[in-house]
């Protein structure tokens, strides 16, 4: 069966895909959670200059050193900008690319993906170069994770690097917008509608919603286990 590489977004490390890797091993699949350098275990190899690139380094050394080959990439929030990337680069591996609540790359060859995340989560503290998840903004994109797994999620989110989102990635021709597939989450606080009706962009590929907020992994985990399993064939 079709092995799966799982690449977190901001705060969060593989710890974060612990029980879809469960659900997806009871049904016989593998799965290789990814810790982006910076976050997580990971955390004490965290400076300014800690980007997209070494992210993108993160997840192909991963593939290459645990020899998958035919994967079908998951990349949640901005690191869609690192699963398109490295959907880019090992383009003969990766069977599909899914787009978790994600950042979705454009029809372009020019560089894309760059933003401000403090314009939303507020400027940096004097000398940092890191935004820390706070209670504040759980409850603004994620607030159905309550109680325990608001512990686990708060206990082991560690600060997000902000070049990660500063820095802009450009994808070649070797790019496939067909294997392309997407899960949005309606109460993470996207206009869900508006892009699955195009609004927002064109959709290149087959979708899902799940009923949660920014976090499915730790809210939904067989859910989303079942939307990546079907999404994948």
């Amino acid at each position: 069966m079709t092995d799966f590489v799982l690449v977190p977004g901001a705060w969060l490390g593989a710890w974060a895909w612990r029980d879809v890797v469960s659900s997806l091993e009871k049904r016989g699949i593998r799965s290789y959670p990814v810790t982006l350098t910076g976050m997580a275990e990971r955390v004490h190899l965290a400076t300014p200059y800690v980007g997209m690139e070494t992210a993108i380094m993160d997840v192909l050394n991963a593939v290459k050193y645990n020899d998958v080959d035919d994967f079908v990439l998951v990349g949640h929030s901005f690191a869609g900008k690192v699963a398109a990337s490295v959907a880019d680069r090992a383009h003969d591996k990766v069977k599909k690319v899914i787009y978790l609540d994600a950042f979705r790359p454009e029809a372009t060859h020019k560089p894309q993906g760059r933003f401000d995340p403090t314009l939303e989560f507020g400027p940096l503290q004097t000398g940092s170069y890191s935004i820390p998840l706070t209670e504040d903004i759980i409850n603004r994109i994620g607030k159905d994770v309550v109680g325990p797994k608001r512990e686990w999620l708060m206990s082991r989110a560690t600060p997000w690097p902000v070049k990660l989102a500063n820095d802009p990635i450009a994808l070649s021709s070797n790019y496939g917008p067909s294997k392309e597939a997407y899960i949005f989450c309606s109460l993470s606080g996207d206009p869900v509608d508006e892009i699955l009706a195009g609004k927002w962009g064109k959709l290149n590929g087959p979708s899902k919603v799940i009923e949660t907020g920014h976090w499915p992994m730790i809210t939904k985990p067989v859910e989303l286990a079942d939307d990546l399993i079907a999404l994948a064939e």
